[in-house]
């Protein structure tokens, strides 16, 4: 999906024991045809997907970087499937700035919230972000004018989850139009702005007067 998590900043306090249950989890992903039972992970979209793929990984390892999981193509299977891959690296490198469209999640440790927020809006991009928290007081940073400044602001679900309801779009490069939502009419309709004076005199702009 479009909303799928690239970046997944993790507080100090759990991240080891959580990257050790993440990589566990990645292991058990089945990767093959969509249309076969207990498949998770389905192919990529061409040849050119591939290709950003392994410059993805390859981008990892040389600035600094490591594989946690994954990082391989799977040339034996016919077309065009690669591994789900995790990764352990500093949250401003290049490649964790940029968008590859490929199922690469890149994972740093962050100290405070502050520090998230700030890590979070780092990016050009700004669809579909989530805070998992238990502290009101987080959630509300989080959802409110200094929190994360992506379209789609979730909490306590992941960042591809999104209410049927819900306005969708993002935000600086990944546009700032919505469709769904209380929004969804606007894009039927011709917007236009109708002032009507019924005084009959003509008020005239800044006061001027013709004499």
């Amino acid at each position: 999906r479009c909303t799928t998590a690239r970046r997944l900043l993790l507080h100090d306090s759990i991240h080891d024991a959580f990257v050790e249950r993440l990589v566990a989890a990645y292991k058990q992903v089945r990767v093959g045809s969509p249309l076969e039972p207990g498949v998770l992970c389905g192919p990529l979209h061409s040849k050119a997907a591939v290709a950003a793929f392994e410059q993805g990984v390859e981008d990892v390892r040389a600035q600094g970087g490591r594989i946690l999981c994954g990082g391989r193509v799977l040339g034996d299977l016919p077309g065009f499937f690669v591994e789900p891959t995790l990764t352990s690296i500093a949250h401003d490198a290049p490649v964790v700035l940029r968008e590859v469209f490929a199922p690469i999640l890149h994972v740093s440790r962050y100290a405070d919230l502050d520090q998230a927020v700030q890590w979070n809006n780092q990016v050009a991009q700004g669809l579909s972000s989530s805070l998992f928290t238990a502290s009101p007081e987080h959630m509300f940073r989080w959802i409110g004018p200094e929190g994360s400044d992506c379209g789609i602001v979730n909490v306590n679900i992941p960042t591809n989850g999104a209410e049927v309801g819900g306005a969708f779009g993002g935000e600086k490069e990944t546009g700032g139009g919505r469709e769904s939502g209380s929004t969804a009419w606007q894009q039927y309709m011709r917007r236009q702005t109708c002032t009507i004076n019924y005084s009959g005199a003509l008020p005239l702009a800044q006061g001027i007067k013709f004499e």
